[in-house]
Order: structure tokens, then sequence, then C-alpha cells
């Protein structure tokens, strides 16, 4: 941690009295006025205070679309993305749509060797299945040339999508996403899934303004909020206060025992506790299982756990997953181990960026690794692996706060049109595809492009924390409180300081530190993963105020993130 700054979360006065007086401890009250909430956020999650769908443009020619199609009995075709994101939204799509008399079946392209999104050839791999409508599902948006083939073969083409658009919008039937042009709808982070459920909603007022539900009952679309959830955490998006609610919506169903089959069997071969549930399961424990599918063999897995309702083809279907996201650490390891080895060769203080390429590299993994990497040198990194085609190269990328990566690529394009082939994503992620000859040129103009965005003091890593509790709210009470929100992207997990003896340390799992810690005349037990090295006798700790429990006892537990002498 040496190098790394720790700044502490100012706290927002005006928002905490309210806070204060709706009667939240008055440390998640400074934590969660620090993050921008206010008083209406402690109470249960109200699916009413969801914003309308009504404000998403383009949303009731795409219910009016829909409709139609049901009404007319034609086959509907899901093209999903392959990751958690794209399967979520796919399980939404194909168990509401189902529900709603449509007939539906889905397609996910292979990324290994279609690529991303509905293009050309994903359109004529579709042709047996003889759609009559096309529905993409956390992609489209860049598809111009996919919609185009779709139109060509007479087969309309409804987009829902979340990603930036481009220069130039696809020719379809309906376009659904927050981030087009025009569109007015306040939240423009929700994901994939969270745009395929809004439209799911509108779908049901048109067939409800239609009669459709006069003899029957009308879909309950609050049973998809886990899968909702499970999408959304683990595509990393920003959780506003409307991503917040679906969040914590499906959260409870998942706790309550009412998640679908395969969220259930993740949870299961997880070995983790649905009645514990919590957003961290859906981020580090569900989404790297759902996700190891897309990266290491076909997202189909995935899907078909999601939309399965027999628990034991759930079951199988989710030890399968877990099995690819074995495979998926390990060949993650091997290549992290080969790109720092890479890495220690030359001076990277000198570099605003970093990319790397390997033709052996699985291309499944690339976005992982430029992640890891992104994190130990706080830069923007761009890991490439082999193409489709024997010249080409395809890149996943990573960025840091204040650079933007789509924009930054959209950059590189105009200076120069004919570097890079295609290229999509948002600030945060991107994916490009470029001419293996060109990858010198591509590194020296994306790196012209960061010391342009970029000082150096933004490749100065800070850790934000939220200062130092009293040791009265360093209770179970506090805890279990802290531990009962929603965190994540934007809205995150709260990190304390503190300084602390350290009593007794022992490496447990191999590679994790089990520790008693003395503050003041109190002992507070502690984990710190990923670190077998001792700590000296005295330290200064960053940590989350977690629970234990241990046959049957709860306790507090401190778990480390970081920490310095």
């Amino acid at each position: 941690m040496s190098g790394t700054a720790w700044v502490r979360r100012s706290v927002d006065e005006g928002l905490l009295a309210p806070l204060l007086a709706a009667g939240a401890l008055p440390v998640l009250a400074r934590v969660l006025a620090a993050r921008g909430a206010v008083a209406e956020d402690l109470g249960e999650p109200d699916l009413a205070g969801l914003l309308p769908f009504g404000q998403l443009k383009g949303i009731d020619a795409a219910a009016g679309l829909l409709a139609d199609a049901i009404e007319a009995g034609r086959r509907l075709l899901i093209v999903a993305d392959y990751d958690a994101d794209g399967a979520t939204a796919c399980a939404v799509g194909l168990r509401a749509l189902r529900a709603m008399g449509a007939h539906v079946d889905y397609l996910v392209p292979n990324r290994l060797t279609l690529g991303y999104g509905l293009t050309p050839e994903v359109v004529r791999l579709a042709l047996p299945r003889q759609p009559q409508l096309i529905v993409t599902v956390d992609n489209g948006i860049a598809s111009v040339a996919g919609v185009a083939e779709a139109n060509r073969l007479g087969i309309p083409v409804l987009v829902t999508d979340h990603h930036l658009p481009g220069s130039e919008l696809p020719d379809a039937a309906a376009i659904v996403n927050p981030n087009q042009p025009g569109c007015l709808f306040p939240s423009k982070c929700m994901a994939g899934v969270g745009v395929m459920f809004y439209v799911m909603m509108a779908l049901r007022a048109e067939l409800r303004r239609r009669g459709r539900w006069q003899n029957q009952a009308e879909p309950a679309l609050g049973s998809l909020l886990d899968l909702v959830a499970l999408g959304t955490v683990a595509d990393v998006v920003r959780l506003d206060r409307n991503n917040r609610l679906l969040v914590q919506a499906g959260i409870r169903r998942i706790a309550a025992g009412r998640a679908v089959s395969g969220i259930r069997a993740l949870y299961r071969v997880a070995e983790r506790p649905e009645s514990a549930a919590r957003s961290a399961d859906l981020g580090f424990v569900l989404g790297p299982r759902l996700n190891a599918a897309g990266r290491m063999e076909d997202m189909t897995h995935g899907i078909e756990c999601l939309v399965s309702d027999d628990p034991g083809e759930a079951l199988r279907h989710a030890q399968r997953l877990d099995a690819f996201n074995r495979e998926r650490r390990e060949v993650e390891s091997a290549m992290q181990a080969d790109a720092l080895e890479r890495l220690d060769a030359f001076d990277v203080s000198g570099r605003y960026t970093l990319c790397l390429h390997d033709a052996g590299w699985h291309p499944g993994v690339v976005g992982i690794l430029a992640s890891r990497l992104k994190d130990r040198y706080h830069r923007p990194v761009i890991v490439f692996a082999a193409g489709t085609d024997e010249d080409e190269i395809r890149g996943s990328g990573r960025s840091i706060a204040g650079f933007h990566l789509r924009d930054a690529l959209d950059q590189v394009t105009k200076r120069d049109p004919a570097l890079i082939r295609r290229f999509g994503g948002h600030a945060a992620a991107a994916g490009l595809t470029l001419r293996r000859a060109d990858l010198g040129r591509f590194e020296s103009a994306f790196e012209a492009v960061a010391r342009e965005c970029l000082s150096p003091s933004d490749l100065a890593e800070q850790v934000i924390h939220d200062g130092e509790p009293e040791e009265a709210e360093m209770t179970l009470q506090v805890a279990q409180a802290l531990q009962a929100r929603v965190w994540g992207q934007g809205f995150p997990e709260p990190l304390f300081q503190g300084r602390f003896a350290v009593v007794q340390q022992r490496v447990v799992g191999q590679r994790h530190l089990k520790l008693k810690l003395r503050r003041q005349e109190r002992l507070f037990d502690a984990i710190l993963f990923g670190q077998a090295e001792a700590l000296p006798e005295e330290v200064e700790l960053l940590y989350h105020l977690g629970v234990n429990e241990w046959q049957g006892l709860r306790q507090v537990q401190l778990e480390v993130r970081h920490w310095r002498v």
C-alpha cells in the first residue's frame, strides 16, 4: 500500500440530519449521507418508487411491436450477450414473454468465434430458427450492419441495450436504451437486464390496455427481480437509487427462499446460505460462476440454469458453471503470472497506459486480466488475445476514474479512422478489435490520448474511507445494519479506518490471515484475504465491519482491505 493515499469521504450534513431524524443509527446515517442517500432509502424497498417506464424513449413502440407479435403468434428470437448481464436479461425476457403467451427462443453468440453483438454472421446463424422478430438484450446499439442484414432478410429487430451508442444508430424497428440520444430517462446506468425488465413492464401494460388480462391473471413480474438483481450487480453498473431499489427487492426475494431454481442452485454449489443473501454474493460469488460459461465455452449453460424450473436440472447446470469457474481461475492465474513477469521488465511508472498481447492467452479471460492489472498499477489497461481471423487481435480494456475508455477509443478512431476495426463499451470497460500488425501504432495512439486526458496525480491511487467509528459503534447491531444494505459500484460498502495491535495471527486456507486485534481494551476477530505474510505488531487498517457466523453464533468480524505501519 506504499504510495497509496488514504482519503476520508466527506459527509453531506444536509442529508445527515434527516437520516438521523428518521431513526438511522449514527454510523449508518453518516455512511449513507456521504453517498447521497436520503431518508426514504432507510425503509423497505418500495417498487412504487421506481422510475416510470414511460420515460424511456422508444418503449411504447417496443411494447406495441411485442404485443403485435404475441397476438399474431409470430416467432421471437432473443439474441443475448455472453456475460452475466446478458444471461439474466435473456432469462428475464424468456420467462416474461412465455408467461405472456409469446413463442420465443434464444441465441447467444459464442464470444470465441462470433464476437460481440448482433453481427450479420449472427443474423444468418439465426435463420434456421425462422425468427419473425429479433430482440437483442444487452447488445445491439452498435449493431448497424447486423440490423441492416436482418432488415434485408425481412426480419424486424427490437434493440434493448444500455451501452453507449456510436455516431450511427442501427435502423431497428424500435430501440430502448437510456443512453440513446433524446432519451430523458433519469437513470443512465441501468444494466441490460434492467432495461429488459422495464420493456416487460411496458409490454404487460400494453397487453392490459388491449384487454389481454380480463380472463386471466397478469404475470407477476416481481418474481423476476432476483434475476434483475444478479445481472445489475454482476455488470458493475452504478447503483443509483433506481438500481438499488431493484437490487434490494431482488435480494429480499433470494433471502426469503423465493429465487428461481438456477439462483438457488448457484448458492448451493458455492456453499453459501440463501437466507444471508447480500449484494456481495451476487458480484463475487454468483456472478463469476455465471460469467465463466461465456468466458470458457458457451453462455447457453448459464441461461439454461436460469430458465429451468427443475431444481435437479438447474443444479446440474450450476455444477457445470462451477467447474467452468475453477478452470477460469487456473487460466487467469497463469496469464497473470506471465503478464507480471513481462511488466517487471520495464518501467511502468513512465507509462500512462498499459497494452499487452499474447496469441496464447485465452480470449475469454483477457477482461479479467485487464481488471487485475488496472487494480495493481492504477492505469488504463487493454489486454489482447488472438482474434477470429489470423491477422486479427481482440482486446478487452478496463479504466480508472477520470478516463472514459470508450470515449478514448473514439478519440483514437477520429484521429486514425483505419486503426480500430470495431470497438464498443462504456466508461470503465470496453472491447476492440485490431489488425495484429497495428498493435504498436494503437499503443502509441492510446497512450497519447491518455496523456492529454490524465495528469500524474490521476495515476496516484487513492483509497476513500469513512473515517474511524467510535468503539461503541463497532457492535453486532451496527454490523448487521450495514450488512443489510445494498452496496456496489458508485455506492461502495463502508470502509472504516482504525489503529490496532496485532495480538494473534495465523495462516488459513494457505493464503489468508486470521487475526486477533486489540483496540484499546477490546479484542476483535479479523480476516485479511490474499496475504499469508505476517503483519507487524502495530498496524493502521482500512476494513469493512462484517459479521461472522459460526455454529449459530454471530459476532463482529473486521474484513481487512488495506493496511500500513
